[in-house]
């Protein structure tokens, strides 16, 4: 990093206090995380993962890494894209996500082409070329170095595997920036405190969103990671947009 301090919502932590304070949010929401997720979104997250997942176009027989992967949500539509022969790897740097994440798949009877690791996205402890995908879903934006993640998303693809980043972003219709902006800050950390008994988590949550890179900010970093064949798709008007790149 540049610069000895980075963003935690609209605050400046130091750098090295990024991820202890990262992980202590999401120790505290994970046991209400995906009811919150229904909450919070009216049930549209659901249709924002599905629509990534399609853009993945996942096969049977490849190897997919779900980066910060918490719950599963994405996983539980991977893995039956990989087939028995494919593999997909949850991985999430919070133990207490990555726990829930395998209690949910082992409820739902996913098993056998699914393995779990803890690990920090700017440091991924896997093989140059060895994944066929990489999707990573609503988790980029808690990354200390953003940029290095992206580059070891791009370092550990094979040529012609892809990368997809679902996440929040900026909207483009200018009516819904007023409202977006009410909802997020008084609306999500009264929700937060009412369900998960937690309003400063979800008030970061909220502040992270806004300081995360816009939709071309974050393509320019894709570029810069050596991904070509960039594009980002806005949903909802682009509250949430994924974005695509592929290794040459």
């Amino acid at each position: 990093m540049e610069h000895d301090t980075t963003d935690f919502g609209f605050s400046e932590v130091p750098v090295a206090d990024k991820a202890r304070r990262v992980r202590e949010v999401f120790d505290s929401v994970a046991p209400r995380y995906d009811l919150m997720n229904d909450l919070m979104s009216l049930g549209l997250h659901r249709l924002w993962k599905r629509f990534a997942v399609e853009l993945a176009a996942v096969r049977r027989g490849e190897r997919v890494l779900d980066l910060a992967g918490g719950t599963g949500d994405l996983t539980r539509q991977l893995a039956p894209q990989v087939g028995s022969t494919g593999r997909v790897l949850l991985a999430d740097i919070n133990g207490a996500m990555l726990a829930r994440g395998r209690d949910r798949l082992l409820d739902a009877g996913i098993a056998g082409n699914v393995d779990y690791l803890q690990v920090d996205a700017e440091r991924l402890p896997l093989a140059d070329g060895s994944l066929d995908c990489v999707v990573i879903g609503f988790g980029l934006r808690n990354v200390t170095d953003k940029q290095a993640a992206l580059t070891e998303m791009q370092r550990v693809l094979k040529p012609g595997g892809r990368a997809l980043v679902l996440e929040f972003s900026q909207p483009v219709l200018a009516p819904l920036k007023p409202l977006y902006d009410a909802y997020s800050f008084k609306v999500l950390p009264r929700i937060g405190r009412l369900v998960a008994g937690d309003a400063d988590s979800y008030r970061y949550l909220a502040e992270s969103i806004r300081r995360h890179p816009d939709q071309d900010t974050l393509l320019g970093m894709l570029h810069a990671a050596g991904f070509s064949r960039c594009q980002y798709f806005n949903l909802t008007g682009g509250i949430v947009a994924v974005h695509r790149g592929y290794r040459l």
